[in-house]
């Protein structure tokens, strides 16, 4: 199996190396890693309430690797000694970062409209205000309600002329159920109901959404001559991934939803949905878990990769990461490797459930069929500041169960891997040729 993190180094960059011991063995690689429309929520069957999930303390300088270190026993000094982490440590202290997978979805969405972000930030604030105890966090819930009720009313219109033509109707419609939506949210806070807040608040910003994906009219950019070729995932797409547990005494099975985006990755995404449809993964154990990353997409076989059948040889795919202020990616080169230390990529690694390419080491090129998801949060860590922004290329966030993904182990099998929408995003798909 290509693993995640080498042998003897987590990255492949001239900076930031990663050592980490206890790795598979199969082959010396690190291979390599909105509410999508209104689908329903899926449930894990729990064998009791418990759950878990791991925190993540990753480098905030010397200091936070050398304590990331012993708590964890990944990071090791020896390599920072002779490559510093970042040669501009301003970067480790800008502000927090956004971890909710749905925010990270609809804000690398390729459209610039202030009037509707006006109306999405107090709207996720909610989630903040309810961390405060009993019902003294609905006084600042009601704050985030009016602040959105009232940038929804001054930035209409504004918001509507953001719409692509031919969704111009829809995203109307969209917009007078947030409305609605939002005064029975208000009401909700008058009778003190705090449990039905979120619930509320969960429909709201799918509204908002679906509205933000609304304003993107076609697909913003070309691909380069040498991919346009490949599959491609030109837009959104969302898929199920049923994972069968094993001798887990707190869970037996779990559907993940993944919300996969091709906007920003899409021959990284264009390639994974390809490898669904053919039903690559179904049946697939996961071959890694080591409280940092659960890993799978290794075949049976001495192959780490797909193999084509059309060519009888390893498909490949390059390196692609999304700059944030570009217009496209870039591609076959990390970040570093560019000299981009303090850009910010537009899919970057702050989610629990963040998913991405495996890649081996020195070969920027390399991904295949292998994925991961990430376990830890960035807690002390701002976007791109972290040790695998800019190096790993992710396409998608698990939007749903993901706190579950923790109770996943070396074993457990993915019984089916489903695409539940934007097939219609998929252009090239190998899937279809005979063999």
């Amino acid at each position: 199996m290509v693993a995640i993190i080498s042998c003897n180094s987590y990255s492949p960059l001239a900076a930031s190396k990663w050592i980490n011991p206890t790795l598979p063995t199969k082959a010396s690689t690190f291979l390599t890693t909105p509410k999508y429309n209104s689908h329903k929520h899926v449930q894990c069957q729990l064998q009791n309430g418990q759950k878990g999930r791991p925190f993540s303390l990753k480098e905030c300088a010397i200091s936070i690797i050398l304590a990331a270190e012993l708590i964890t026993g990944i990071p090791s000094l020896d390599a920072y000694a002779a490559n510093p982490p970042l040669p501009d440590l301003s970067v480790l202290i800008s502000g927090p970062p956004i971890k909710d997978p749905g925010a990270l979805l609809r804000y690398a969405l390729p459209i610039n409209n202030k009037a509707v972000r006006e109306v999405q930030k107090p709207l996720e604030d909610i989630s903040e205000s309810l961390k405060i105890a009993g019902v003294k966090a609905l006084d600042s819930v009601e704050r985030n309600v009016r602040q959105a009720s009232r940038a929804l009313k001054q930035g209409k219109t504004l918001i509507i002329s953001g719409l692509a033509e031919a969704k111009k109707d829809r995203g109307a419609e969209l917009l007078d159920k947030l409305e609605v939506g939002m005064e029975e949210l208000q009401r909700t806070v008058e009778d003190r109901n705090r449990d039905a807040v979120a619930p509320k608040q969960k429909e709201l910003l799918q509204y908002i959404g679906d509205v933000e994906e609304d304003m993107v009219d076609g697909f913003p950019y070309e691909v380069p001559e040498e991919y346009k070729n490949m599959p491609l995932l030109k837009g959104r797409a969302a898929v199920d991934m049923k994972v069968k547990v094993k001798d887990n005494p707190n869970l037996e099975e779990c559907v993940f939803r993944i919300v996969l985006d091709g906007y920003n990755a899409p021959v990284t995404a264009g390639n994974f949905v390809d490898l669904v449809q053919r039903h690559f993964y179904d049946g697939m154990e996961i071959r890694r878990v080591d409280g940092f990353v659960v890993q799978t997409g290794d075949p049976d076989g001495p192959a780490e990769g797909f193999i084509d059948p059309s060519t009888e040889k390893t498909r490949t795919i390059p390196l692609e990461i999304m700059v944030d202020g570009e217009k496209a990616p870039v591609y076959e080169a990390t970040l570093e490797e560019l000299g981009l230390y303090k850009a910010q990529t537009k899919l970057p690694f702050n989610a629990f459930g963040t998913m991405a390419m495996a890649r081996e080491e020195f070969e920027n090129n390399s991904a295949s069929s292998q994925i991961f998801w990430l376990l830890k949060e960035s807690e002390l860590t701002p976007s791109n500041a972290n040790i695998l922004d800019g190096r790993y290329a992710v396409f998608g966030y698990v939007t749903e169960n993901e706190d579950f993904l923790a109770d996943v182990k070396v074993g457990d099998v993915i019984e089916s891997i489903k695409l539940v929408s934007g097939l219609d995003n998929l252009v090239n798909p190998s899937y279809k040729i005979a063999g």
